[in-house]
Parts: structure tokens; sequence; C-alpha cells
């Protein structure tokens, strides 16, 4: 085995624990640390480079998040047997320069990208100083007795925030830190389903939670969406007795409607009356350009049947995988039993959302995005309307951060979105995100990171190169 090389690590501007994480990821991206292979004790590595213990165990932190190693206990640390050399390099190799993150053009970013926000725009300068700040004032403590409910004050942070910008009235005990919005999926799915439990789900709905579903053996339920939202009613017709109702009321996924207020009192009528849980993905909710949202279910809920779970991932860069989920206070102690044994995210990202939030630099940054965002959606909707004309429709929405367009039934979007992505952009087909075969065709397209008109227009048109191709 062959470790990475160390020995120009401080010669480099950027945080030490930055270019161990970056000097790690690349050994592993080049073969010279094989899937299997055991990395240095924590202890042993500060030593050999002299370095502050936090500074090696927040490198640590990050590869651990982010699936390239996996702690063994006492069996030491070792890189992810199902790594298997699926990554690729992110720095030049042989080179003996790390660059510094933001100088470094996102990796894995495509044009028309999904689930991205503008990076271009993140307060970077900020979020690296509390970040160092944070990890300099790391003790044992925090390096050992990580709240497996997560970091206390970020959990105290949430709930101000949710209090304030939601009408949602909870305690931080009702506040769950987790890795990502499927690490909230995994923490209801072990706490209150069972293997084979029916459920409602959106159709089109959000593609990534309904594979994680599926695969956990849930039976899902389509329910048609219009521009209402979920139609309530047909569950009712069709699976009375439903467990759970997954859905994305505020901003729907993918089709960006709201859930009318009567279906919303609705849902939560059948929720109480069927003891049933609500799942509430509280997608793009931040980013609302006309008007003011509905009010979340959670704030309307007085039977304790909601789950409520929102995101930093598309708020502040994706990388975070850093997400939260609020449950009934009668169901606290449950959820307590069930996160203890999934683990908890770094507390070094946590520390430092906290201090973002509580600083104030995360209302300034969506208020910044929420109209960096209404210019960047219409850049991409006027080139697609000069483009593509009635070939392509787009309807008008109050918010997020991707464009619908639909599509005259005589394409295929699977194959529209294969042909484009195959010249480099990364557009979804809308039927993928169908549980039933007869559903409107289009294409799903990110904008947040379209700078310019300019810009829009040159993406666009080789969209529709990909279409007369």
């Amino acid at each position: 085995m062959d470790l990475p090389d160390f020995k120009s690590l401080t010669d480099q501007e950027s945080p030490i624990y930055l270019q161990l994480y970056w000097r790690f990821r690349n050994a592993i991206a080049t073969g010279k640390l094989a899937p299997g292979d055991r990395v240095p004790s924590i202890r042993s590595l500060a030593s050999e480079l002299n370095l502050a213990r936090g500074t090696v165990e927040a490198a640590y932190q990050i590869l651990s998040s982010e699936g390239y190693l996996i702690g063994r206990g006492p069996a030491g640390t070792i890189v992810s047997p199902q790594l298997d050399g699926r990554i690729g390099a992110t720095t030049p190799v042989g080179s003996s320069v790390l660059r510094r993150p933001n100088q470094v053009k996102a990796s894995g970013t495509r044009p028309l990208q999904l689930g991205l926000p503008a990076l271009d725009a993140f307060p970077r300068k900020t979020w690296v100083r509390l970040a160092g700040r944070n990890l300099r004032s790391m003790n044992i403590g925090d390096m050992v007795n990580a709240d497996s409910n997560g970091y206390e004050p970020l959990r105290r942070a949430i709930a101000a925030y949710l209090a304030v910008s939601r009408g949602i009235a909870c305690t931080p005990d009702q506040v769950f830190v987790t890795a990502g919005y499927r690490g909230a999926l995994e923490l209801i799915r072990r706490t209150l389903f069972q293997h084979g439990d029916t459920g409602w789900f959106e159709d089109p709905g959000y593609l990534h939670a309904r594979r994680f579903l599926e695969d956990a053996g849930m039976q899902l339920v389509p329910l048609p969406v219009d521009d209402d939202g979920l139609n309530v009613e047909a569950g009712l017709r069709h699976a009375v007795d439903a467990r759970f109702a997954v859905v994305t009321p505020t901003h729907q996924s993918p089709s960006g409607v709201a859930l009318s207020l009567p279906r919303r009192l609705a849902l939560l009528e059948w929720a109480q009356a069927q003891r049933a849980w609500i799942v509430e993905d509280d997608y793009d909710s931040e980013f609302r350009y006309d008007g003011r949202p509905l009010p979340p279910l959670k704030s309307l809920d007085h039977g304790g049947r909601v789950l409520y779970a929102g995101t930093f991932s598309k708020v502040l860069y994706p990388g975070l995988r850093l997400a939260y989920l609020v449950v009934p206070e009668q169901e606290i102690g449950k959820f307590r039993n069930s996160v203890a044994q999934l683990g908890s995210s770094p507390v070094l990202f946590q520390a430092t959302v906290a201090d973002f939030m509580e600083q104030g630099h995360f209302a300034r940054h969506i208020k910044k995005m929420r109209s960096l965002y209404a210019a960047r959606r219409t850049y991409l909707v006027q080139a697609l309307a000069q483009v593509f004309g009635e070939l392509l429709h787009v309807p008008e929405r109050a918010g997020g951060i991707h464009v619908l367009g639909y599509l005259k039934p005589k394409y295929n979007d699977k194959a529209f979105a294969a042909a484009a992505n195959a010249d480099g952009l990364a557009v979804m087909a809308l039927s993928e995100w169908h549980i039933r075969r007869r559903s409107p065709i289009g294409l799903l397209m990110g904008f947040a990171n379209i700078a310019t008109p300019e810009q829009a227009l040159q993406q666009v048109r080789r969209l529709r190169k990909a279409l007369d191709g």
C-alpha cells in the first residue's frame, strides 16, 4: 500500500484538513490506496505529520461521510471495498500542487443538471472562515461524543428558523440531523414502517425517494398530480388504509405545483382518521419568487401525524449531505432509539451550519438566491422559447431551481434526454419520474448555474441539436 505524498501539505494556502482530504481522495482514485487497504490511525498520522489530531479527524470525517473510508472499530479504518476503482482523479495525476477548492472547476457538474444550487454564488470565504474557527476550537469531547440526534446548537438553530420562516412550532428535541434526505427516510423507515407497508406516492414523484422506498420493500400506490397537487380523493378511493403518504406539498417534485389548502386539510384528516403517517418533504420551499408559500402541513398538524423533512444540500451545496427531520413530540423516544443505530453526520459540518444560521448568513444567502434564481430561470425559459417555440411548453411556476418543459406526444423524452446527455448535458426525462406508463412526457432542466442569457442560449441550442439529431 502506497500512502499519499504529504511532504508539501503546508506549502499550500488551503486549510490543511482539506489538503489531507484531497490527497487521500486522489490516492484512492489513482490506485495508490486500493479498496480494503487500511489507512493510518488519526493519532499516528497526526504524529507523523506533526499536526493536531483535530485536523486529521476533520479530513477523515469528510472522507467517511462521502463513502471513501469506513471505520471498523478496533480493526481500524479502511478504504471502502465498494469503490472498486469507480471514481476518477479530481486533480491532475502526479501534480505536486493541490489547488484550492474554489479554484477548481466543479467536479461532476454538467449544464442543466438537476438538484444543484448556484455554486458560483455560494459564500465560500464566509464558510471557510467559520469552518476553520470550528476546527481550531475542536476538543477531545467533540471528537468522541457526537450526539446521534445531531449537534445541539444546530438543532436549536433549525427549530428557530422553522418557527420564523415556516410557522412550525417545534423544540430542538424534535429535530434530528441526518445524512441527507435519504438519511431522513431511512430513519423514518426504521422507526415507523414495516416491510410491505403500503403508502401513497405522487405520480410523477421524486425519483430518488421512490427508488429508496421500493428498495426498502414498501408498496407504493401511485396517485395522480394535477394543478392542485396530489389527488387525495384518488387515494381515498384506491388505498384508504395505506400506512403512509410521501408528499412534496410546497413545490411538488417534479411538476412544481403547490398542494392546495383544501387538499392539505383533506390529507391531514385522512392521516388522523387512519393513524397514518405523512412524510412532508418541504422541497425547495426556500426558493419561492412570487408571493408567500402556503403553510406547510406540519404547521397545520394538530394530531401529530406529520414528519417534516428539510435539507441543506439544495440551499448550500450538495456535498454537505446534511438534512433534518422534525418528528411529532410523542415519537421522540422511538426516533432516538433508531438514530443511535445509524450514526451521525460530521460534527464539523454541523457546527459550521449552526454558526452560518445563527450569525444571519443563512437568511441573507436565501434572500440573495431568491432574486438570483428568478433571473436565471428567466434566462432559461426565454432561451427555450426562442429555440424550441411550440415544441416545448414550459408552465409558469412560482419557485424552485429547475424547469419542466412538456414535449409534444410524438417525441420520446427518454431518447431525447439520452442524446442530450451524450453531448455533455444533464437533463432528465419526465417519464422516468412516473410509476404508471401512460403519462405526459417532457424534460427536467436545472437552471441555478446559468450565469447569463448567452450561456442559457448556448446550452439550449445544444439541447435542440440533440432533438434534431
